[in-house]
């Protein structure tokens, strides 16, 4: 409950969001947060968890209609797939403008011996600075939710934010399983096993989430009419 409460508040304010706001969103007292996490820290770990538990998402794939046309169940999958990644990627992107650090960069290196946490700043007396994100660029939503074997940089534990790789690694594989349940009533029509097409369909939804900045827009009418028909007249 009080995470679900904080969730759209940490999508809107980020890392800035404060106890007494996500009491007041659930309906409880500020000292109930407390008793269930230990610090704020640890209700945001369990809202990026929440953010990228794949059910809702998983539920709406089982709901479309095995009845319709290929294309239109595609077109569905995508539809829902964009809507989860745009929802990880909100809260990611919250997080990480407001100064929300990741896991491993919450426990600061002390500064060196010798120099006290204003030197550190160079304001004496003031709160010394937080500690360096190594890693500017925002979280990508579409890593969240890569498949198992697709390349890009691996990530420890603690750079995801509280969730291990063995985590989103059975999220992709429910995914791609869901996906698959879609191919299946043309299964004697597809080139390729409808396992197979579920993970580079997959792929696919992955890779448009991480268009180019300013980039142009592909609908998901075309991005489905070429994979189901090709790009051949």
């Amino acid at each position: 409950m009080i995470v679900r409460a904080a969730l759209p508040l940490v999508a809107e304010y980020g890392a800035a969001v404060t106890t007494s706001q996500i009491a007041r969103a659930a309906g409880i007292g500020e000292a109930t947060i407390f008793r269930a996490f230990t610090d704020k820290d640890e209700l945001l770990d369990a809202c990026v968890v929440e953010a990228l538990r794949p059910d809702h998402a998983l539920a709406q794939l089982a709901a479309i209609p095995l009845d319709q046309p290929l294309a239109a169940r595609l077109t569905e999958a995508a539809d829902t797939l964009q809507a989860h990644t745009a929802r990880i990627g909100t809260v990611l992107g919250a997080l990480h403008a407001s100064g929300r650090r990741r896991s491993r960069d919450r426990h600061a290196v002390p500064p060196p011996a010798g120099r006290t946490a204003g030197a550190a700043t160079g304001r004496t007396g003031e709160a010394p600075a937080p500690a360096r994100i190594v890693q500017d660029s925002p979280p990508d939503q579409a890593d969240a939710t890569r498949p198992p074997g697709q390349a890009g940089t691996a990530r420890s534990p603690e750079e995801a934010d509280g969730t291990r790789p063995s985590d989103r690694e059975d999220s992709a594989r429910q995914t791609v399983e869901a996906l698959a349940e879609l191919f299946d009533p043309e299964r004697d029509s597809l080139r390729l096993p409808p396992e197979r097409l579920a993970t580079i369909f997959l792929h696919l939804m992955l890779s448009s989430a991480r268009r180019p900045l300013g980039g142009p827009q592909v609908s998901n009418d075309d991005l489905v009419d070429v994979f189901v028909h090709g790009a051949l007249i």
